[in-house]
């Protein structure tokens, strides 16, 4: 056994210093570690007179003869009965060798998103800006004949409508033009002469022209324009008052104007300054006949309305004027509407400061509250109010914004 061992470990030595870097193994060294099996050669090789063999393979034969001879019972089979299972195969002559590619590792690199080309449309800047909102609302109230307070039964209507068209070059320009159109009718049993009334009535136009001059600062020539829709009447009365174009009111005022923005533009709107102002009013003294007059082209009573002087149909006054448009979101269901005008001659003065509350109950729904006080020393003087006057209504109906 020791000779065993031995001859194994020559064989294997003389391998290892046989064996070179670019050398290719013959395939003899598979025979050791195999089922020890009798091969013809091994012993042909050594009754040999001459051998071609590498020293390899003479350590090889070498080490497996002295098995042969030392412990045949270690023999499992032979080369012949190989042969015959056909397990060996004599077409290989060259060794058969692995290619292997090496690849450096790479770490992997994230996928870039394929971007798809973007479709540029080019469209025209809108410089005007559109919008309008309007009403219609309904107020009734009754009160029988033996109330015990008293009164009288009313019914009265009310519709309302606002527009707006306003121009901004994104600039230095800017055209802002409303235009407001109010009419309501009231029947009372009081009155025996007329079935109808106008309680609400007007016409209005307010154009202006801005120049910037800074942020919120513009050079501004506004046009008011002003005049009402139907036959202005009283109660038991056969006069005329007031009817469409009489009178007929237009003011050119050259200033500045301011814009609002404040609470978080809850605030908005603008204010005018026009040191000069120049307001044309305008009467068709022809629908107003005195019928209580015995002359029927005595119309001393009317002037005095409309601070025209007698048998006068034109009244034309330089002077200067303030105008504040302004809008408050108080909350959101309630919005307070402002609107301030203030015209001096420097001979008389008129002060009008229409204040609405809206709630809005729904989308279509809302109630309105409208305080009116006005101040015009041109008019007639009253003992209980002046110069002063006051109108004010509350309703409620339909509503929509566009």
């Amino acid at each position: 056994m020791r000779k065993l061992i031995l001859s194994f470990a020559a064989a294997m030595t003389l391998s290892a210093n046989a064996a070179q870097p670019n050398d290719s193994v013959n395939g003899q060294l598979y025979r050791l570690f195999a089922p020890l099996t009798f091969y013809h050669n091994v012993s042909a090789g050594m009754l040999a007179l001459s051998s071609e063999n590498n020293d390899v393979d003479e350590a090889v034969n070498q080490t497996l003869m002295n098995v042969y001879l030392n412990r045949p019972d270690l023999v499992e089979a032979t080369e012949t009965q190989l042969d015959e299972s056909g397990t060996l195969r004599q077409d290989i002559e060259a060794p058969i060798e692995q290619k292997v590619e090496l690849v450096d590792y790479v770490t992997p690199q994230p996928e870039e998103p394929q971007v798809a080309p973007a479709e540029v449309e080019v469209t025209k800047p809108k410089f005007w800006t559109k919008k309008g909102d309007g009403f219609l609302q309904v107020m009734q109230n009754y009160v029988s004949d033996n109330w015990y307070k008293g009164g009288e039964s009313t019914y009265s209507l009310l519709g309302s409508l606002t527009l707006e068209a306003n121009y901004d070059n994104k600039g230095k320009w800017k055209w802002d033009n409303k235009l407001e159109a109010k009419l309501g009718f009231l029947t009372a049993r009081s009155d025996s002469l007329h079935k109808w009334k106008s309680n609400e009535d007007l016409l209005r136009l307010t154009s202006k022209v801005g120049l910037q001059a800074t942020k919120r600062w513009y050079y501004t020539l506004q046009l008011l324009a002003w005049t009402q829709f139907a036959r202005g009447l009283k109660s038991n009365d056969h006069r005329t008052y007031s009817d469409f174009f009489s009178p007929f009111n237009v003011n050119v005022g050259l200033g500045m104007d301011y814009k609002v923005e404040a609470f978080d533009k809850k605030l908005t709107g603008t204010v005018n300054l026009s040191p000069i102002a120049l307001n044309y009013r305008y009467v068709d003294r022809s629908l107003f006949p005195n019928q209580n007059s015995a002359t029927p082209t005595d119309y001393s009573w009317f002037p005095s309305r409309h601070g025209i002087d007698d048998q006068k149909h034109h009244l034309l006054d330089p002077g200067s004027q303030v105008t504040a448009d302004l809008q408050w979101k108080l909350s959101e269901n309630v919005t307070w509407k402002s609107r301030f005008w203030a015209f001096t001659s420097y001979h008389r003065a008129e002060v009008e400061w229409e204040n609405t509350f809206q709630l809005k109950v729904s989308k279509y729904i809302s109630a309105n509250i409208f305080l009116y006080p006005r101040f015009d020393d041109g008019n007639a003087y009253d003992d209980d109010l002046g110069y002063w006057q006051f109108k004010e209504y509350t309703s409620v109906g339909l509503s929509y914004s566009f």
